[in-house]
């Protein structure tokens, strides 16, 4: 059932105030804090309110314009629209309040600035979440990469903007040069931009070119670098010059999601898992982003610094995605679109964890960090939770996601994909549990027993934060059945 209401909007218009409002009490840090905590929570309550109506089985549309013929502003809710919708909000929450311990304590400069642009990228994120087809999609998907480059920048030193400028130019470079000629592709070859409401068929007509097909294809693989494929990946890691909380914002909330949401998102509603399995486009993207998988891992095996090893885990992580939705059977999409959730949830508890420990010890390498389990509990304890997560260890939420994708590969037979998830999963212990050995198993003998007096954690507002997002990613890997259900209506 297809429901029109402007719904869609009531997120993209309640970012845009808090944005707003955030600018014109800038110079009152208290009222400019309030405005990005409520403006968060109140986002997510829009997001949340459109959640009955897909449960059931509908879907809720909008146009806003018309443009000409096959292009709109429209705007779309489904249960992929509410996968990425959902993490993008929520997780701003925590976000908004890790954000006030993190700047106030490290008196960071241009704060207003800073709580504007990510309040800015987050409404590019709830956009592109929403976008009812390719036009809209790609105008808030600029809009991301608009607003994150001053925060990557956000230090204004030499290394700041070294990295914002390799940022800018790997990600508006590849949307204007592959992207968007994608973009106009599909328009010459199917006479509209819009999403197509079965994923089976898409909205390429069957007996296009195969060539063209291709061809389009392979220019929206590369224009969406934000989901940082390699050999595409490397703003990546230069962007980590940024503050924890903006490589939080990269990594788990709004921009690389984004970049792995719109290729699933036209890998299924531009072109169809039919068209896909025809042209064996589905098995090639698997096999491509396998590389990305494996290669991503064994480079983080070689980090050192702490934000570099999570950066290189991402570029990992993240092909995790585009190889279930690639696997084009129920099992595989359900394990590739349900780690958005997993990966959202265990990443920025990493990437908090990575903040907390630099601002109450200074600390960025993980060789200088023994024994500061016993400083940090509550920080590293999470730290180890959310790695257990990333590795795929029962009982956490990345667990869900391995037996999916696993499930998947083994539904059609691929003993290569098999490999690669049993592989990858030995790569991301590998450099995950030397942290929390370090942590915890080095520095600290039997004569120096623990005592509470050595707790130093950062403030409360960068703590609690991580703790409950650490917390949630257990609660996950017990209770995935509302994510797997929800996506099962897809099909």
């Amino acid at each position: 059932m297809v429901t029109q209401s402007a719904l869609p909007l009531l997120p993209i218009g309640i970012v845009f105030i808090t944005a707003i409002l955030i600018m014109v009490n800038r110079s009152n840090p208290n009222i400019r804090e309030f405005w990005s905590v409520l403006g968060s929570m109140l986002t997510f309550g829009s997001v949340a309110f459109m959640v009955p109506t897909v449960w059931h089985g509908g879907t809720i549309t909008y146009t806003l314009s018309t443009i000409a013929p096959g292009i709109s502003l429209n705007f779309r809710v489904d249960a992929l629209s509410l996968i990425f919708g959902f993490i993008s909000s929520f997780l701003w929450i925590f976000a908004s309040f890790y954000n006030i311990g993190y700047m106030r304590t490290l008196k960071e400069h241009a704060q207003s600035r800073y709580y504007t642009c990510f309040a800015a990228a987050i409404l590019g994120a709830q956009g592109v979440s929403f976008s009812g087809g390719l036009f809209t999609l790609y105008l808030f998907y600029e809009v991301i990469s608009i607003f994150t480059y001053p925060l990557v920048g956000h230090h204004q030193d030499e290394e700041g903007y070294a990295g914002a400028k390799k940022y800018i130019v790997y990600l508006v470079g590849t949307s204007k040069g592959f992207l968007l000629p994608a973009v106009i592709l599909t328009y010459v070859m199917t006479g509209t931009l819009d999403f197509a409401d079965n994923i089976q068929t898409g909205i390429f007509p069957r007996g296009s070119s195969n060539l063209w097909v291709s061809i389009t294809y392979a220019l929206f693989i590369a224009g969406f670098a934000k989901a940082a494929i390699m050999p595409l990946h490397n703003w990546l890691p230069s962007a980590m010059v940024a503050p924890t909380p903006v490589s939080a914002l990269l990594h788990a909330v709004a921009v690389v999601k984004a970049g792995v949401f719109s290729i699933s998102r036209v890998m299924l509603s531009t072109f169809g898992t039919g068209i896909l399995q025809d042209s064996g486009l589905g098995l090639v993207t698997a096999y491509f982003v396998s590389f990305t998988i494996l290669v991503g891992s064994i480079v983080a095996l070689t980090k050192d610094d702490l934000k570099a090893r999570l950066a290189y885990s991402t570029v990992s992580q993240l092909s995790y995605i585009i190889l279930g939705v690639a696997l084009l059977d129920n099992s595989g999409i359900v394990g590739g679109l349900i780690h958005i959730i997993n990966h959202g949830f265990s990443k920025i508890t990493l990437f908090f964890c990575a903040g907390a420990i630099f601002v109450a010890h200074n600390k960025r390498k993980i060789s200088d960090m023994k024994g500061i389990g016993y400083a940090m509990p509550f920080t590293m304890g999470a730290f180890a939770l959310a790695s257990l997560s990333m590795i795929g260890v029962p009982p956490v939420a990345g667990f869900v996601t391995k037996w999916y994708l696993l499930n998947g590969a083994l539904e059609i037979n691929n003993i290569i994909i098999v490999s690669v998830l049993m592989l990858s999963s030995l790569l991301n212990a590998g450099y995950f549990v030397p942290i929390t050995i370090t942590a915890f198993f080095q520095g600290k003998g039997s004569k120096e027993p623990w005592s509470p007096r050595d707790i130093k954690e950062a403030p409360p507002t960068m703590v609690v934060p991580l703790v409950i997002t650490a917390l949630i990613s257990l609660f996950l890997g017990f209770y995935p059945d509302f994510f797997v259900r929800l996506i099962g209506n897809l099909f």
